[in-house]
């Protein structure tokens, strides 16, 4: 009798465990899609690229993504030097922007959101003045960024440096490694 009732209790433990898992995975954000709606950002069709590259390549379940710059509402990239024309601040926004642009042209590669299992690595570069020492505090805004997304499957290995100059003028230049869920 005692075994039943304890094999009874752990099974009642089983499942009340599993409800607590369920719930939590459904009010843990776990939809990058409507975390975003719920942010008000839309992703818009990427622009097509001016040279003789893409935007994305997809080898397995992993997406590799080019260097993407912050691209504002109106269509244009913010632009300036860290350290000498932009503040730590607009940097860190700058920084959240090409991660917008991002997601823009990963999205467009794999159709949803929902099959990303991980942000697996980013290299982040700042155009930078040369005395300029902030380089990951202006990346913590595409980090934080992406961990507002996707929760911890948002959490990745990044790089943060310093460059003299990037493309067009723009405080910021970020590629990302992305890895799928299986089919």
């Amino acid at each position: 009798m005692t075994i039943k009732i304890h094999q009874m209790l752990l099974l009642a433990i089983f499942l009340l465990v599993g409800q607590v898992q369920s719930s939590f995975a459904q009010s843990s954000g776990n939809d990058p899609e409507a975390k975003l709606q719920e942010m008000g950002i839309i992703l818009k069709t990427p622009g097509e690229p001016t040279a003789n590259f893409v935007l994305a390549v997809q080898v397995g379940n992993l997406v590799f993504l080019s260097g993407h710059g912050p691209m504002q509402e109106n269509g244009e990239y913010m632009k300036g030097k860290l350290g000498s024309e932009l503040t730590v601040d607009e940097g860190a926004l700058a920084a959240r922007l090409t991660g917008i642009s991002l997601l823009t042209s990963l999205k467009h590669t794999i159709g949803s959101l929902n099959k990303v299992k991980r942000i697996v690595k980013v290299l982040g570069m700042v155009n930078a003045a040369p005395d300029f020492k902030q380089h990951p505090i202006v990346m913590h805004g595409f980090s934080d960024f992406m961990v507002e997304v996707f929760g911890e499957s948002g959490k990745h290995a990044r790089s943060a440096v310093g460059m003299g100059s990037l493309p067009f003028g723009i405080p910021v230049e970020i590629e990302m490694i992305v890895e799928l869920k299986e089919d």
